[in-house]
């Protein structure tokens, strides 16, 4: 079982329960090690002064706070340690709050709170049950490994769950970070704001995490493995493009036209998970058959070095000469992007893993069908 990273006391009015916080989740990214090109050879990075050039003891390094032009307050670890909040023992709820009145933008760790021992699980199960009736978040301010937190206690269907929180004026204004921020006060046409909610009508499912993973670690891994074999693999297709203002009303219709045929049963109606295995297992037998030795591979004995994005390269270009000189109409001279518009247009399934052969040969076969 996992050690709790915090251990006391959760108390709101007169009751009192001792709980732990548990990590609730894990970071799954791929991680690299540095290298130096085309060796084996690890980078480390290091303390150095930027003056004299030297490596510097952690023993010898202070912070300091920067005044402007070259002026700094010099302060101590040890002074930091002096003002630093000790470690509180003590949730107390400040109060209660409707889950929907705090905005996500707040919200920032997560962790299970469990009870430290059966004889409080009664005490526990009544907070957790009544939270979860009365749809309401517990806000508290809390001390871990020194610094203070806001947070807000939450039920779910089994266990509390507290999440830590940023505080207000960590959290930016809009108007101060986006260049363009749309007035709530322009006026839209009835009939395009009723067709986007049945857009969004037509487009609500329940709401399931577990048909959702992450294809872009999914893509790192393909790639590591890849190039250990000293295959190449093929790069994502473009964004389309955005969409025309003039266009909006008819792009609109044909998208609240193709999500009430997939609900009904039509093309495109497997859950999300379902859908992209069937378009990697379709995916498969083309990918064995573009095995390219990589220089990398040869070098480094699969590190991948300068030779890998050279031969991507040359495979790519007698791809696009093999699509323009077999096309026999126009689809040879559009772009990868252009293509893959047309592949939206005309709703081929699996166009976002197609190269640019592979969306002209399925434009061809639609065409033809």
């Amino acid at each position: 079982m996992a050690r709790p990273v915090w251990t006391g006391v959760l108390t709101f009015g007169l009751v009192t329960v001792p709980v732990g916080l548990y990590t609730a989740t894990e970071d799954h990214t791929v991680h690299f090690h540095q290298l130096q090109r085309d060796t084996s050879d690890r980078i480390r990075n290091k303390r150095v002064n930027e003056r004299t050039g030297r490596q510097v003891s952690p023993d010898d390094i202070v912070k300091g706070y920067d005044l402007g032009e070259g002026d700094y307050v010099v302060v101590e670890p040890d002074e930091l340690d002096e003002i630093a909040p000790g470690r509180s023992k003590v949730i107390d709820m400040a109060g209660f709050v409707d889950l929907r009145a705090v905005e996500p933008v707040y919200f920032d760790r997560t962790y299970y709170v469990g009870p430290r021992g059966e004889e409080y699980v009664k005490v526990y199960e009544l907070l957790r049950a009544a939270l979860q009736d009365a749809d309401k978040a517990g806000i508290a301010t809390m001390t871990m490994r020194n610094k203070e937190y806001l947070t807000a206690l939450r039920a779910q269907p089994t266990v509390l769950i507290m999440h830590t929180m940023h505080w207000a004026d960590e959290v930016r204004d809009p108007a101060d970070v986006l260049d363009l921020v749309p007035d709530r006060r322009t006026e839209l046409p009835s009939q395009e704001l009723r067709t986007a909610r049945q857009l969004i009508d037509a487009l609500t499912i329940d709401w399931r995490p577990e048909d959702y993973h992450d294809t872009y670690e999914e893509r790192v891994r393909e790639l590591v493995e890849a190039k250990r074999r000293g295959e190449e693999v093929v790069g994502e297709a473009g964004p389309p493009e955005a969409t025309n203002v003039i266009d909006l009303m008819a792009a609109l219709e044909r998208s609240v036209e193709r999500a009430r045929s997939r609900k009904t049963g039509g093309e495109g109606a497997q859950r999300p998970e379902k859908a992209k295995g069937a378009e990697k297992a379709a995916e498969e037998p083309e990918k064995r058959t573009r095995k390219t030795k990589t220089k990398g591979t040869e070098k480094a004995g699969g590190r991948g070095g300068k030779g890998s994005g050279k031969t991507g390269r040359k495979a790519a270009g007698k791809a696009g000469g093999r699509a323009r000189n077999g096309a026999g109409d126009d689809l040879g001279t559009l772009s990868k992007a252009q293509l893959y518009q047309r592949a939206g247009e005309a709703e081929i399934a699996g166009r976002s893993r197609m190269n640019r052969d592979q969306l002209i040969e399925a434009l061809k076969r639609q065409a033809a069908a």
